[in-house]
């Protein structure tokens, strides 16, 4: 069975957005759902992404201040971890002005979570548990890994590095970290338990459960560029993570 959208939301929503990139702004999935009058969960069900919603409305922004910061700050941590990042240094990259880089992100907190919002998997995540959250475990968590190795793959490099600064406990990391994956990983982790309620799922810690499920996705895209090169690893990601997923239900999946 599948959600079918609404059309009169969908117009709602678009002609909300229409009316914010109208008067020059720039606008956040937040804004946009607080602007209609949906909840987040409503517009990822009938959009999936915000890029979805901006190409359905026609609208192709250029390239900004801040778009030209979160890039330069995404190449900087290929190669520096967030706490040897030099703000001064990111402004210079950026060609923007200390005092416009601080107005845009007042700290590495607030940059580290615009990185992650977009350069990671958790918008796909949260859009496709909002409209897949009903189908079974062997419909809805190959699908997800397929989801985020789509996303990771084109830039493993900087996936990669937030991942590793995500987790490596820093103060900015943990608090740029928060937001994203509250909302992403506490949707997969909602989903996981109602599927453990059902009796789908073997009953277990959510939080082992969300290891199982995505512990080897991760890994797989941590060593895979390694993998290509020293092993000369030729199976396609969508194969990869098929076979993977497949190991991760037969471990969890009930006999019912």
């Amino acid at each position: 069975m599948t959600v079918r959208a609404d059309p009169t939301i969908r117009r709602q929503v678009m002609s909300s957005a229409r009316r914010m990139v109208r008067a020059g702004n720039d606008p956040s999935i937040r804004a946009i759902a607080a602007e209609a009058g949906v909840s987040r969960a409503t517009f990822y069900r009938h959009f999936g992404s915000r890029r979805a919603l901006l190409s359905a409305i026609d609208h192709a922004p250029p390239p900004d201040r801040r778009d030209r910061v979160l890039e330069a700050a995404a190449e900087m941590l290929v190669h520096a971890s967030l706490g040897e990042l030099s703000m001064d240094a990111l402004a210079q990259a950026a060609g923007v002005s200390r005092a416009t880089l601080y107005r845009l992100f007042p700290g590495k907190p607030a940059l580290f979570a615009a990185l992650i919002e977009r350069y990671s998997p958790f918008e796909e995540i949260v859009a496709l548990i909002a409209s897949r959250g009903h189908e079974p475990p062997d419909a809805v968590l190959p699908a997800l890994a397929r989801a985020v190795v789509r996303v990771a793959m084109p830039r493993q490099g900087v996936v990669r590095a937030l991942l590793l600064e995500a987790t490596s406990g820093s103060p900015a990391g943990v608090a740029g970290v928060r937001p994203m994956l509250e909302r992403g990983i506490g949707a997969l982790s909602g989903y996981l338990v109602a599927q453990m309620d059902a009796g789908r799922l073997r009953r277990m810690h959510p939080f082992l459960a969300l290891q199982a499920v995505m512990g080897p996705v991760a890994f797989h895209l941590l060593t895979r560029p390694v993998a290509e090169r020293v092993i000369g690893l030729d199976v396609p990601a969508d194969e990869a993570v098929d076979e993977l997923m497949a190991s991760v239900l037969a471990g969890l999946l009930t006999d019912r």
